[in-house]
């Protein structure tokens, strides 16, 4: 009977492998065999890239390519990488740094928009279209009950922000120019919020798209974390309770991540770390509408997700406490990282970055 326990796993492993192979050489690694048959091989691993801010948490990852990457962070910190991570700089935008930047969506290595956090005129969006060398504000919330928390881009043009819930429903602002200027959407589409709900501005993954019209937003904090999706650019959107354990300000969905407009994955758990959090993940088939518990979840609160490039089983999810992977579509997870990380993203050319704490910017790497 063991061995036809080690057959089975030796099967989906490989299954994983072969889903895998386009992502290069340190994913397919990563995911190929358990980590005790590595004992004569460096396995891929997260390599840390000196940002020079050890002061700075960056909770914004916009990683563009291999070579490619923005962050941005607390004390009204953006930061830019055109070579890899060797070397960064410091284009945070002028007058920023009392600020708190959550979140940074980037088309390139010269366009990029970053949306900083917090109450009335905290929350803000700032764009730039020459690598951070100047920025224009192009929004600043002058409502005083809203809190902006995420933000998302459908293409280069089309995009959304997210506010916690403002008179019982959740606000939308959304773009159609890459940012430039920004619009309050109609609420009557919204479904009411639950009464303590809100979302996390913990990995700038509470509001994510796939394709050009599907959104997800992310919940917490009320009896039942939720998702809600919109098939319309946020016009119209239906709310589906999360297997993700909620009823605490501190509890909820965190991050999110759809490969395509079907198949979503979901993190969370409970975000102080002296809390168990035993469900931290779910995972969806059907665009949201139903959502299943990992059989075996990560062992602690995730609040960041990624997809790995090219493949249609294998992701990871970061949090403080490390970074865990699942080769079967989210149904179990296994940590292979223990380092402290907020955010993941992951690049069309086989690249994954993450960052966190103490200035933390990584990519994986053999």
């Amino acid at each position: 009977m063991g061995s036809t326990r080690g057959t089975g796993r030796t099967r989906r492993t490989a299954k994983a492998v072969a889903a895998a192979l386009a992502c290069g050489a340190a994913l397919a690694a990563l995911t190929a065999v358990p980590a005790q048959a590595k004992q004569h091989e460096r396995a891929p691993h997260w390599a840390l890239k000196d940002t020079g801010t050890p002061e700075v948490r960056f909770r914004g990852l916009a990683a563009v390519s291999r070579q490619v990457a923005w962050v941005s962070g607390s004390a009204g910190t953006v930061l830019r990488t055109t070579d890899g991570g060797a070397s960064w700089r410091n284009v945070s935008p002028p007058g920023a740094a009392e600020l708190q930047f959550r979140d940074i969506e980037a088309f390139d290595a010269r366009r990029a928009v970053v949306l900083a956090i917090g109450e009335g005129e905290s929350s803000r969006v700032y764009r730039t279209e020459d690598g951070g060398a100047t920025w224009t504000e192009s929004f600043r919330n002058t409502d005083a009950r809203a809190f902006y928390d995420c933000l998302t881009f459908f293409d280069h043009r089309h995009g959304l922000a997210m506010s916690d819930p403002v008179e019982g429903r959740f606000r939308i602002l959304a773009t159609g120019d890459g940012g430039r200027t920004w619009q309050v959407l109609p609420d009557d589409g919204m479904p009411a919020a639950l009464e303590g709900e809100a979302g996390f501005a913990a990995s700038g993954q509470c509001l994510v798209a796939s394709g050009p019209k599907d959104v997800w937003l992310a919940t917490g904090g009320a009896a039942h974390a939720r998702v809600l999706h919109s098939a319309d650019r946020g016009l119209t959107w239906t709310a589906t309770d999360a297997p993700i354990p909620a009823g605490d300000p501190a509890r909820g969905v965190f991050g999110l991540a759809f490969r395509d407009r079907t198949h979503g994955l979901a993190v969370g758990g409970d975000y102080r770390p002296d809390q168990a959090s035993p469900q931290a993940a779910a995972r969806t088939r059907d665009g949201g509408r139903t959502w299943q518990p990992a059989a075996r979840p990560p062992a602690a609160y995730r609040s960041g997700v990624a997809w790995l490039p090219h493949s249609r089983t294998a992701a990871l999810a970061v949090g403080p406490t490390g970074t865990d992977l699942t080769t079967d579509a989210g149904r179990t997870w296994r940590t292979v990282d223990t380092g402290s990380y907020d955010t993941v993203d992951c690049t069309p050319d086989h690249a994954c970055w993450a960052s966190g704490e103490k200035g933390r910017v990584a990519r994986l790497e053999d």
